[in-house]
């Protein structure tokens, strides 16, 4: 029969025991985390340069098919139509003349 010593891997197995840890603090792990964490913010900050200049270059070309498709369509944005309509209003006289009727 297997013995329990014959499983794979309980060799390497640690108890509390066999574990050494020194009593005194390491003082060299802050710096160690100092660095890491210095590292890690060069990085991110790199790619979040990286991210916002992918964006800036989807948003135009979204703007440029947006533009395409305004132009094909005859679409109008609400905004230029107010503009122009209101500089028609100011030019043009109305065509229709109003009279007051006597009941």
């Amino acid at each position: 029969m297997p013995e329990g010593n014959t499983i794979k891997g309980l060799q390497s197995v640690k108890t509390m025991g066999d574990v050494k840890k020194s009593c005194i603090p390491d003082k060299n792990a802050d710096f160690i985390k100092l660095y890491m964490f210095e590292k890690e913010r060069e990085r991110l900050s790199k790619e979040r340069g990286r991210i916002l200049l992918r964006l800036e270059v989807l948003d135009n070309r979204l703007k440029e098919i947006q533009d395409f498709y305004n132009e094909k369509t005859g679409y109008v944005p609400n905004s230029v139509k107010e503009g122009s309509k209101k500089k028609k209003k100011e030019n043009e006289k109305p065509k229709w003349r109003t009279m007051s009727i006597d009941y």
